[in-house]
């Protein structure tokens, strides 16, 4: 087995976990029964080790195809041939009960639309990111029907098949032939050792679940209320964010794999698989603004809880697991050998014990938001998110580690000042509307203090333009929000000027390559990691957004946008997924798929768009 390239994946899931499937039929990532539980197939971080679930032909030099059914999260993997085309289907059945025949399950099916064609199926799960051995047990059921169990030490696995299958050591095979209007399946399904269910997903069931996996996301989809230029494109952007919701608690999470690297063999390869309270609240904002409410519900729900953990006036951790366990130690799986050799893999983040104040900001944006547009907020919750804003109060003038989460030490960040300005703001506005008690002259203060110290300190009036941290002459594409959160009008000279300046290559100073933007300029940074990494994806679509808003009073400002957004289009995989960042070949880099750069494009798409209406 050879490694993929990040953008040959496509993504599917039911809400508790999530799969990639290669567009050569290989399962190589998915984590049970949760995102950020341990791995049962990570090919994609060991493509000998780290197990994998491939259906494929048996021969050799397929034209390999990846779409999705329209509207919908089910994938489908073509392969051509002179003698045949064949198609693996794959999803995840959502919204079950958990008493439910298929709860959890993943099912592929596969048939054969012209021709002939033989493939070969094999499952190999390494549980535990491969690090926990486990038996296979095989048994037939019927003549054409066969199942095969996996247990592990702490998980059992069942594998149901319409065709047999037999041992190669730990992992079940099966090599079968179909014409055209042949179909088998083979179920993949939470087993107890003493219960198999093989041979229950019959041709009828599989049938079943495979039409109500199409509707619930034809039903869910048809909420968007985006009509705009760009649907397909939101309608996926959508599709991705609800896939990574853990639909029991309501959390968000940032992507649903973890080490991938920023740049081929480097170090900058993190564990995302984990709900940022900073992306989770981009996410409601991007999701209230084309319809779905019950998402940003589910969310403040969970950040509620989050509040009510922690001791009253105490301050959030910036991440935590879909839980809402704190506790995501960083530590090394040194017996992976990464991506292509990308080392180290690691797991969870020691990033969670940042200091990283913009969160407040995001968080009370969202908030603000949802009680606009969903529903009030409580006063319980209300007395907590005050206790935040009166921590923050005494605390918005220290250092933190930033919105990137450098290693090298705290620093008066500009881009965490502006959250900590909006985290007031969207507190003042919270409370009079809704006539919250609350210290509003103390927050009005730090507000009014926030804002003229960035304009005094985090100007530099030798660049012309805000810079990443106080007493810094370093960019940061970051500061491409403050017109999104109404810190200074888009054609501000200061903004235009910040601007201008970001917009310019990488060689005369600025962070732009051609469409493509970096977060700062890694030769006037230092983060305190070795390597490079690519553009980022976001900050791109932050740049469309920036000129979007300028270009209400500046026509070319916004022809630049949109042809900074539609470039941009055609840096997505041809399933319209997109990583975290994009290397210098045009490739994916980074977690896959990521939600920054989904709800990103989705804020840009639908600005942009009204902008282009009213002009």
């Amino acid at each position: 087995m050879t490694y993929l390239p990040i953008e040959d994946y496509g993504l599917i899931g039911n809400m508790h976990t999530a799969a990639l499937v290669g567009r050569n039929g290989a399962i190589d990532w998915m984590c049970w029964p949760n995102f950020d539980d341990p791995s049962v197939f990570a090919g994609i971080l060991d493509d000998e080790k780290g197990g994998t679930f491939q259906i494929a032909p048996a021969e050799n030099g397929m034209t390999e195809r990846h779409m999705y059914w329209p509207d919908s999260n089910v994938l489908i993997t073509r392969f051509l041939s002179d003698d045949g085309v064949a198609e693996v289907t794959d999803y995840m059945p959502p919204g079950l009960d958990d008493d439910a025949l298929g709860y959890r399950s993943l099912v592929r099916r596969v048939e054969v639309i012209r021709g002939e064609m033989t493939l070969q199926m094999t499952c190999r799960p390494a549980f535990d990111y491969a690090r926990a051995d486990h038996t296979l047990t095989i048994h037939d059921t019927q003549v054409r029907h066969g199942g095969a169990q996996f247990d592990g030490q702490t998980h059992h696995l069942g594998l149901d098949a319409t065709v047999p299958m037999k041992a190669d050591g730990n992992a079940a095979t099966a090599s079968f032939t179909l014409s055209a209007g042949d179909r088998q399946h083979f179920v993949l399904y939470p087993s107890d050792r003493s219960a198999p269910q093989a041979g229950a997903f019959s041709r009828e069931r599989e049938q079943d679940l495979f039409h109500h996996t199409l509707a619930y996301w034809r039903d869910w989809i048809e909420q968007c209320t985006y009509d705009g230029r760009w649907r397909d494109e939101v309608y996926r952007s959508a599709l991705v964010l609800k896939l990574l919701t853990h639909e029991p608690t309501g959390a968000m999470i940032a992507s649903p794999t973890m080490g991938l690297p920023e740049s081929i063999g480097g170090v900058r390869n993190w564990d995302y698989r984990y709900t940022w309270l900073r992306d989770a609240a981009f996410t409601v904002y991007a999701l209230l603004r084309i319809g779905f409410t019950e998402e940003a519900k589910g969310f403040i729900e969970w950040i509620s809880r989050r509040c009510h953990d922690c001791d009253p006036g105490a301050p959030l951790n910036i991440m935590y697991t879909v839980n809402g366990d704190a506790d995501l130690e960083e530590i090394e799986l040194d017996h992976l050998d990464g991506y292509r050799g990308s080392r180290p893999v690691r797991l969870g983040n020691a990033a969670s014990d940042q200091l990283q104040l913009d969160i407040y900001g995001e968080l009370m944006d969202a908030v603000y938001l949802t009680n606009k547009y969903q529903a009030p907020i409580s006063y319980d919750f209300w007395t907590r998110l005050r206790g935040l804003l009166d921590w923050l109060s005494h605390n918005y003038d220290q250092p933190d580690d930033g919105i990137w989460e450098v290693r090298s030490g705290r620093e008066h960040f500009v881009y965490s000042k502006l959250m900590c300005w909006v985290a007031f703001d969207r507190g003042i506005r919270l409370a009079n509307k809704r006539s919250f008690p609350a210290d509003l002259d103390r927050w009005r203060t730090c507000r009014d203090d926030l804002y003229r110290e960035i304009m005094e300190k985090g100007w530099n009036e030798d660049r012309e333009a805000f810079t990443q941290h106080y007493d810094s002459d370093a960019l940061d594409a970051s500061h491409l929000i403050m017109p999104l959160v109404f810190f200074m009008a888009p054609n501000d000279p200061r903004m235009t000027k910040t601007l201008d300046a970001i917009m310019k290559p990488p060689s005369d100073g600025g962070l732009r390559s051609d469409s493509l933007v970096y977060r700062y300029d890694q030769s006037r940074v230092d983060d305190g990691l070795p390597g490079h990494e690519g553009t980022f994806n976001m900050c791109t679509f932050w740049l469309v957004e920036a000129l979007t808003r300028a270009g209400r009073t500046d026509p070319e400002r916004l022809d630049q946008a949109r042809v900074t957004f539609e470039k941009m289009l055609g840096y997505a995989n041809p399933l319209g997924l997109y990583a975290e960042e994009t290397g210098p070949r045009g490739e994916a880099l980074g977690n896959f798929p990521q939600a920054f750069t989904h709800l990103s494009l989705i804020s840009a798409a639908f600005n942009l768009n009204r902008t282009l209406d009213k002009s």
